[in-house]
């Protein structure tokens, strides 16, 4: 799941356009239409670096003579700050008119690497993988998930189209787990499959069934050790629900192969960043 260009430059478009609207009219009043600047884009706090290639793209959008220079790799750690982690050089107008939107979309990924950052070094020594979920800013998934990518994070499924998860509200539908998994038997193309499960007696259901992955919702700790001793290895166990920092060691530490929350996104606070013209 990389994230393409065409992507990036849907989003810095979008971007671009509801914040300058039909000009920018402090720069254009200001400064001259041959004047150049350099600057420094910084982060102001300790935290991952991520989006310096989106921040590019938004001054690259609006003149193609800005150059910017990455000081830092994406995913890098940062603990002295302020860090300078992009020079930006060229046109002063496309500089000054493309900051905000540049440092909004840099800040916010920034906060959500460093998030996801802090929940996978929680995991270290447990062989438990920490995913995203769907709880994306609409229009912005596709980065949003690529940070939790730069934070050492796995990404679950892109959308609804690259695999079926069955949620409870399927299966109240559907008829239960085990109706559920007759009818996704032949009609799923290939795709992963994952069932939800909020008991153990559901955990059992869906491995009768043949359920390759079984998501174990809203269980504690506790439970989900049960659960994993019940399965012994023959599906994937996904926890998911409510997993906080002060939690997702309990988790891990039951041998559960995957822990996803939800926070890494939605909940992930922008970190500070700044552009200072030289």
């Amino acid at each position: 799941m990389e994230l393409t260009q065409e992507e990036i430059e849907r989003v810095v478009t979008a971007g671009i356009a509801e914040d300058v609207g039909s000009g920018d009219a402090t720069t254009l009043a200001l400064v001259p239409e041959d004047a150049r600047c350099r600057a420094e884009l910084v982060l102001e706090e300790p935290g991952i670096v991520c989006g310096v290639p989106v921040a590019a793209t938004v001054f690259r959008t609006l003149d193609p003579a800005v150059e910017v220079e990455a000081k830092l790799a994406e995913g890098t750690a940062v603990s002295e700050v302020p860090a300078v982690i992009a020079l930006v050089e060229g046109p002063a107008r496309a500089i000054l008119t493309g900051e905000r939107v540049a440092l909004n979309l840099l800040g916010r990924l920034c906060g959500i690497a460093s998030l996801t950052r802090r929940f996978a070094e929680l995991t270290d020594g447990t062989h438990t993988t920490v995913l995203d979920t769907r709880k994306t800013t609409p229009g912005l998934r596709a980065l949003e998930k690529y940070a939790v990518r730069c934070g050492g994070g796995r990404n679950h499924r892109a959308g609804l189209y690259d695999g079926v998860l069955v949620k409870e509200n399927h299966l109240r539908v559907a008829g239960g787990v085990t109706a559920a998994l007759a009818v996704l038997d032949d009609r799923v193309d290939g795709l992963p499959v994952e069932v939800e499960a909020e008991t153990l007696a559901q955990v059992q259901e869906a491995l009768d069934g043949g359920a390759p992955r079984i998501l174990l919702d809203n269980m504690s700790p506790e439970e989900v050790r049960e659960a994993v001793e019940l399965v012994a290895g023959r599906a994937e166990l996904e926890a998911s629900g409510g997993v906080s920092l002060g939690t997702i060691r309990a988790y891990a530490e039951t041998g559960v192969d995957f822990v996803s929350v939800g926070a890494l996104t939605h909940a992930a606070r922008s970190l500070h960043v700044s552009l200072e013209v030289q």
